[in-house]
């Protein structure tokens, strides 16, 4: 928070990061981090390892939501 009380974008909020944490998915897709561990286990939300670390690239949350969107017109 700033000096008035308002948010701050954070770090995590940057648009240029190319690379995420999967905390940082999460918070984006708005789900808890186990949950976020699941869809990556599951392989619905694309990762990498980069050496012990695991990432996801930043257009990954946008690629599952789109992915969900278009199975549930199907539906």
């Amino acid at each position: 928070m700033d000096e008035d009380g308002t948010l701050t974008p954070s770090a995590t909020d940057d648009s240029t990061l190319v690379l995420l944490t999967v905390e940082e998915a999460a918070r984006r897709l708005r789900i808890g981090r186990t949950t976020c561990f699941a869809l990556i286990r599951a392989g619905e939300l694309e990762s990498i390892p980069v050496g012990r670390l695991r990432r996801v690239p930043a257009d990954a949350p946008a690629a599952y939501v789109a992915r969900r969107r278009a199975q549930q017109r199907s539906a």
